[in-house]
């Protein structure tokens, strides 16, 4: 398994896809890891956008991806949230790795965490938004009180997560509209905004996502294949 790892590591930082810093993976129920250049089909997702040498450090945030990860396998605030992550992620089909990459970058795993334009929780999430991915019981409750506890703030974060990428297209555009607003992604055709604290954010989330996939292939993969890079997207 190791060897298969640093196999896919080599690929990056050798072939044309550390050009490109794009990767699209999925690992099918064979237990075998494939990873293509494209989007293949619908099965497989992008781990690792385009960045450049001075992204990848959120202003403000002291930790890059080494420090998060190795925190996210130890701290006993991420294990006590297992079960809300794996809750989350089954109702809202969106990755576990994807939803702590984005708690461990927004908050730190601070249940509690406010920050000065209002966001808070887990997810950073505004009651703005919480009352737009709330359910009926969930909006009983005011949504500043509701964002407090853990569940209720990573799944209306899950939910926003599925939404912004099915209709964006794209996981690291819609994790720019997490962070600038939709408005700002939509007024740059869909795109990542020219924004340095927004791709910087984008960039630190996916290359954490990224990380956690691969402790994950270590665990469940044995096995890759690697599609050709003139493959086309097909369902």
């Amino acid at each position: 398994m190791r060897l298969l790892l640093r196999f896919m590591l080599a690929l990056l930082a050798t072939s044309s896809m550390a050009v490109q810093a794009q990767l699209w993976v999925f690992v099918d129920g064979a237990g075998v890891a494939h990873a293509a250049t494209t989007q293949v089909d619908s099965r497989y997702r992008p781990v690792l956008g385009d960045r450049t040498p001075d992204e990848g450090r959120v202003p403000g945030k002291s930790d890059g991806v080494g420090g998060l990860l190795t925190w996210l396998e130890f701290a006993p605030e991420v294990k006590r949230l297992s079960h809300v992550l794996r809750e989350a992620a089954k109702e809202c089909g969106v990755d576990i790795e994807l939803l702590k990459a984005v708690i461990a970058v927004e908050s730190g795993f601070n249940p509690k965490a406010v920050s000065p334009r209002g966001a808070i929780g887990l997810m950073q999430i505004t009651p703005e938004t919480a009352e737009r991915y709330a359910t009926k019981t969930e909006a009983q409750r005011p949504a500043a009180e509701r964002l407090l506890d853990p569940l209720t703030n990573v799944l209306t974060g899950a939910r926003m997560l599925a939404d912004l990428t099915h209709r964006l297209g794209r996981i690291d555009v819609a994790l720019a509209a997490w962070n600038a607003g939709e408005g700002r992604v939509r007024k740059y055709g869909g795109e990542m905004p020219p924004i340095a604290e927004t791709k910087a954010h984008v960039h630190l989330v996916l290359e954490l996502y990224w990380a956690l996939l691969q402790n994950n292939l270590q665990r469940g993969a044995h096995q890759l294949h690697m599609q050709p890079a003139a493959s086309a997207v097909s369902d």
